[in-house]
């Protein structure tokens, strides 16, 4: 590679933006009669981008302010605060002949899911696209227009609170943009995906992002989002576990941030400290009298819940790398430098294929690992896997290291 080019700058994507249609009609839905009006336009197209926008400080739940879609050929802002209903968009939103185009687009596709119980399919993703081409890891929709169309896009809207109405110009301008310029994203990442033989090396990502399971939450594995936990051992885990589904069924009811109900903080002292009655609550820092007074008893009888859980059924960290033999290291230091060379092959960073811990891993014998699942095993697990057996190595050709079969022993 010479050293002019940088790593996935394919020919073909990285160049001047020419939109599909000049100028891109655009449009704000408040009316019934105009989202029936951009329904039959929208009727037909093989795609189409799709953005949310919401806000979930206050929440649990997002709560949905602005939709945006755009086909090519037309870019509308949809507003479902002034809209009783989306219902003439549902045929058009999960028809499965259309695909649906997101940005790193979890939050938008959670949205989908809570409020009308499935997810638009087939979909692709423009980030994770960019990472299988070598354009970034989990690169911002920003960053990845500027990097492949050459447009900078106005920042100054990030803060927003799109519950507030009426929305000012800017705003409807800075929402239309996140799907303007989402398809012809699309139709250079996928065309090049399919151009390298990629099409479907993504497949088991979007699958992943269209099964309803990921957007279910079970309060018995909140505990695995509390900062600080690891601080904690043996028994006090199974307290936090404890403290930590209550809070998060807690926050469900009330639909109000978890921080509102109980911070992590105060959970990772309870389950420290594991207090049996209302006055020894009163000496944690940070909870109030108040709070106390009404959902003390709450508390103690999740810290005893957490207390009884017999030792066997404690929640456990993920277990750490075992201590590699000094053989491990150095096999650990090989497939690090094969990494290497196959990232370049592939013109991708090698941190999108693997971290040091997984190839830690991989010498050590593991083989559940998502090094040696779907696109990462087929660019280069494959290979590393190769690499252990001795079948392939890292030797010196001209000017380089390159992957060859060793000479015979």
């Amino acid at each position: 590679m010479p050293s002019s080019e940088k790593p996935g700058a394919f020919d073909g994507i990285l160049c001047p933006f020419q939109p599909v249609t000049d100028p891109m009609q655009e449009f704000h839905i408040e009316t019934p009669e105009q989202l029936d009006q951009l329904c039959a336009r929208l009727r037909g197209s093989p795609w189409f981008a799709l953005d949310t926008e919401f806000v979930r400080e206050k929440t649990y739940y997002p709560q949905f302010c602005l939709l945006q879609i755009s086909n090519g050929e037309l870019a509308a802002s949809i507003d479902p605060l002034a809209l009783e209903g989306l219902e003439p968009l549902l045929d058009i939103l999960f028809d499965p002949t259309i695909t649906k185009v997101f940005h790193a687009g979890r939050q938008d596709l959670e949205i989908f899911h809570l409020l009308w119980g499935r997810l638009p399919t087939p979909l692709f993703d423009t980030q994770l696209a960019a990472t299988l081409l070598g354009l970034g890891d989990q690169i911002s929709y920003g960053n990845l227009v500027k990097k492949v169309l050459e447009v900078e896009l106005e920042k100054g809207q990030a803060r927003t609170d799109w519950s507030r109405r009426p929305l000012r110009q800017v705003q409807l301008r800075y929402a239309l943009d996140d799907v303007v310029y989402l398809g012809p994203l699309y139709l250079r990442l996928a065309g090049k995906l399919s151009e390298l033989g990629r099409e479907h090396w993504l497949d088991e990502d979007f699958a992943q992002l269209a099964d309803p399971a990921t957007y279910l939450t079970d309060p018995a594995r909140a505990w695995q989002g509390v900062k600080g936990r690891q601080h904690l051992k043996g028994g006090q885990y199974a307290v936090l576990q404890a403290l930590a589904a209550w809070r998060e069924m807690e926050a469900v009811r009330a639909d109000r941030p978890k921080r509102w109900i109980l911070k992590d903080e105060v959970m990772i002292d309870l389950a420290r400290r594991q207090p049996t009655h209302k006055g020894q609550l009163e000496q944690i820092r940070g909870l109030e009298p108040g709070f106390i007074k009404k959902r003390g008893d709450q508390l103690l009888q999740r810290i005893e819940q957490g207390r009884q859980l017999p030792r066997e059924q404690w929640p456990r960290e993920k277990a750490p790398p075992p201590r590699l033999t000094p053989n491990q290291e150095a096999l650990t230091d090989l497939l690090q430098c094969s990494l290497r060379l196959l990232a370049r092959e592939g013109r991708i960073t090698h941190t999108a294929l693997a971290s040091r811990r997984d190839l830690e891993r991989l010498a050590a014998g593991e083989r559940d690992l998502s090094l040696l699942r779907g696109w990462r095993r087929a660019l280069a697990g494959e290979r590393l896997l190769e690499v252990l057996e001795g079948t392939l190595q890292p030797v010196v050709c001209g000017d380089g290291l390159r992957l060859r079969q060793p000479p015979p022993c």
